[in-house]
């Protein structure tokens, strides 16, 4: 081979680090279309669905955020957000819901050191701090209710009790998740396929805590000012 086609033959690789044009095509070599690490990791390929999931779970929940914004002034001379909001409950809920993020991302370091008595504990806060939330948004739910407030009262209301509520049904359906979690790793350890769901789980429930901060923010602190 002549100086000039070994630089070229060199080049050639350089520019095509796949190897995807060897010998214009003809080489013995066949390309896989994964690269040269070869094709990803059940772990990636997993948790790469799962944000397809919750990136759907988002523009779900944009639409309730879209008609929250369209209704909220349809109130039909009914009680308004700054009537019926305590800001200093949903604040203790705020603080309750990112503690159990915070807990959760203790588990899972946890689970990466292989320790299952860290695991199960740090998840058993995140759950316990999951379920005092669930049960503040259940009690503020049935006062409202209790004072005519309930989600047939005005459109807006309507509004408020979908949006609000389709976040404290992915909530308990996570608090579900959870106790199966924790029974599977109890009964069956660290097995890959395990430690993939509750790597799914955080994103979960780190996303759930995401929304929520929108959901304070956008809902009960504008809608309890003058």
């Amino acid at each position: 081979m002549s100086d000039h086609a070994f630089t070229i033959s060199a080049d050639s690789r350089i520019r095509d680090p796949y190897r995807l044009n060897r010998a214009g095509g003809h080489g013995t070599g066949s390309a896989t279309g994964h690269g040269q690490g070869g094709p990803a990791s059940k772990f990636v390929t997993v948790a790469y669905g799962f944000w397809i999931f919750l990136l759907s779970d988002i523009i779900m929940f944009s639409a309730f955020f879209a008609a929250y914004a369209v209704l909220a002034k349809a109130t039909a001379g009914g009680p308004t957000g700054k009537d019926l909001f305590e800001p200093a409950r949903v604040a203790v809920q705020t603080g309750v819901l990112l503690t159990s993020s915070f807990t959760g991302g203790l588990a899972t370091l946890a689970s990466h050191r292989r320790s299952m008595a860290a695991t199960q504990f740090w998840l058993l806060i995140t759950g316990l701090l999951g379920a005092a939330f669930l049960f503040l948004e259940v009690q503020e739910f049935a006062t409202m209710i209790g004072e005519q407030a309930g989600p047939s009262r005005s459109a807006f209301l309507s509004a408020f009790f979908a949006l609000v509520g389709c976040h404290g049904t992915h909530v308990a359906l996570g608090l579900l998740w959870l106790g199966t979690m924790m029974a599977q790793l109890w009964v069956k350890g660290f097995r890959p396929d395990i430690l993939r769901r509750l790597h799914c789980f955080g994103l979960f429930w780190h996303a759930l805590d995401i929304i929520w901060v929108a959901i304070f923010t956008l809902v009960y602190l504008l809608g309890a000012s003058p």
